[in-house]
């Protein structure tokens, strides 16, 4: 259910893990890009390979063949298997390496996602079995394997370990605990890892002080992200992330330029900032799409999912008022001193995003 066939290379996706646990064992299949494990990337303080010191060892790494890739993952597995947190009654298990398929090198502007196959026996008894990696692994999607569609999946930050999930049994979520683990994760999505969202919104706040406008375009996002994310969650739409990454980059730019010029009407900056909304959600969808949203859970998901991002914007808009609305707003110089030279700064980003995501 992602937006794009595959993440350009210097994306950081969270990883996808199905554990299946049955009453002798656990057995995990874990899907992502090894190469940003293998380069030794921190990836709780990047999000982009390209931000990372280590970028030229991952490059090394993506450009291997899949044998020699799947040899240096073998020889590597010892120093990742004392990341991995498989943990029963309080135990921390030694997870056993079972073996890796790599895909071809193929387009290296896509990140290629690897499967990752490890086991442990687990101790006598009926206590269930919890996964998680450590914080440096980044964010991690654990999923319950062969279990039907209420089975467990959930969206953990690294170093966090899942609910238990009990030998031979399935591990259920109920509809409020998906509703507040959504709102938590679409929060998140704009604060703190949306900077290209935040930057919009706050393109929406510099444009104007007074509640109406504000209102009128914040709705106005609010209801045109909500259609796309639906829609290309449900794979209803399909469109490829290298389109609509850039394309969210250039509606930063526009807002900017806008605000800065300052020829837009109240009625034609809504359907403008509305159009771009149907942007920003094919965007959204591409973080539902990693979680893997049960079906049965897809509506509680998909609202809860909304109401944290509208949180995250409403947060965005309130503490720019509270360092600068609120102080400055009524000034004379207000707009020349600050909302013209921040909106040319918004643009300014945006407009290097659109390079550096179709060229760079």
């Amino acid at each position: 259910m992602s937006v794009a066939p595959g993440a350009r290379s210097h994306e950081i996706d969270p990883g996808i893990s199905d554990v299946a646990v049955s009453a002798e064992e656990v057995v995990i299949e874990l899907r992502m890009a090894v190469e940003s494990i293998l380069a030794d990337i921190d990836l709780s303080e990047v999000t982009e390979t390209t931000e990372a010191p280590e970028e030229g060892a991952y490059d090394r790494f993506r450009a291997m063949e899949p044998q020699a890739l799947a040899e240096e993952m073998r020889a590597f597995w010892p120093q990742m298997a004392d990341n991995l947190m498989i943990v029963v009654d309080g135990q921390w298990l030694t997870p056993e390496f079972v073996g890796i398929e790599v895909p071809e090198v193929g387009n290296f502007d896509l990140a290629r996602t690897s499967t990752l196959t490890f086991r442990a026996d687990l101790p006598d008894g009926d206590a269930p079995v919890q996964f998680g990696w450590a914080e440096e692994y980044g964010e991690l999607v654990v999923r319950q394997a062969d279990a039907g569609e209420d089975a467990y999946a959930g969206f953990l930050a690294g170093g966090e370990l899942s609910e238990p999930l009990p030998r031979g049994e399935i591990a259920t979520e109920g509809a409020g605990a998906v509703f507040l683990r959504y709102i938590v994760v679409g929060f998140e999505h704009i604060v703190p890892k949306g900077l290209d969202h935040i930057l919009f919104v706050l393109g929406l706040f510099f444009f104007s002080l007074q509640l109406r406008p504000i209102l009128f375009q914040v709705t106005a996002f609010t209801l045109a992200h909500t259609i796309t994310l639906a829609l290309a969650s449900l794979e209803i739409i399909s469109v490829p992330a290298s389109v609509v990454e850039p394309l969210i980059a250039l509606s930063i730019v526009y807002v900017g330029f806008e605000n800065v010029l300052g020829f837009g009407s109240l009625r034609s900056r809504t359907a403008l900032v509305f159009a771009f909304g149907l942007l920003h959600g094919l965007g959204f969808a591409s973080v539902l799409g990693d979680v893997g949203i049960d079906p049965t859970r897809f509506i509680t998901a998909l609202v809860g999912f909304n109401i944290g991002v509208e949180f995250g914007q409403l947060a965005v808009i309130l503490a720019a008022f509270l360092l600068v609305g609120y102080w400055f707003g009524r000034k004379d110089w207000y707009r020349a001193r600050i909302a013209v030279p921040a909106s040319l700064f918004i643009a300014l980003i945006g407009a290097w995003w659109s390079v550096e995501r179709v060229f760079l």
